[in-house]
């Protein structure tokens, strides 16, 4: 039985390419020499992203229940827009910095890469889908029960684009590192 790596499949990388997060468990982290500086940042950023989500989707839900149409038209284009904006601008940096030289710390969660490198070009189509869904919900603001459809469109994006984020921020973490802490962030700076 052959296991998908695709983003829209997987659930986790394979333990192959997770080898490293056996000696260095979540959990002990923050404990680690190298794990302020670059990494608590880096981790603050995908926080960053779970949080825009979050903000979206609690906004999504309270005018589904009849909450103030332009507060949600606020809250969707602002966190909607920073949300694409500085995923695009990580993944950005990422690609073309950080993984190519993590990448070549040790040889066994290569692939691992190749994987998440995918997965951020899998996130154009994506995000793409959601700025079109979120567009759609914020041109129904004033037309009363189109603006409920458009909003209960823009929620499943959200439940979807959500599932997505966290299974490859989760992956993208217990990869990268678990690589940082034992290889130092030399060359990343």
């Amino acid at each position: 039985m052959t296991i998908s790596l695709d983003l829209t499949d997987r659930k986790g990388l394979p333990d192959p390419m997770r080898v490293l997060i056996t000696e260095y468990p979540r959990d002990l982290w923050a404990r680690d020499p190298n794990f302020h500086g670059l990494v608590s940042f880096w981790l603050d950023r995908h926080m960053t992203f779970r949080r825009l989500l979050s903000a979206m989707t609690t906004a999504t839900e309270d005018v589904m229940d009849k909450g103030d149409p332009k507060r949600f038209a606020t809250a969707i284009s602002r966190y909607g827009s920073m949300f694409v904006q500085d995923l695009h601008g990580h993944h950005q940096i990422e690609d073309q910095h950080y993984f190519p030289i993590l990448s070549k710390k040790d040889p066994r969660v290569t692939r691992g890469f190749d994987i998440l490198d995918k997965d951020h070009h899998a996130m154009d189509g994506i995000l793409s889908s959601f700025v079109e869904v979120a567009n759609g919900a914020l041109q129904t603001l004033d037309r009363g029960p189109k603006l409920i459809t458009g909003a209960g469109a823009l929620h499943a994006e959200l439940e979807k684009l959500t599932r997505l984020m966290d299974r490859h921020l989760t992956d993208e973490e217990e990869l990268v590192v678990p690589v940082i802490l034992k290889f130092g962030a030399d060359g990343l700076h």
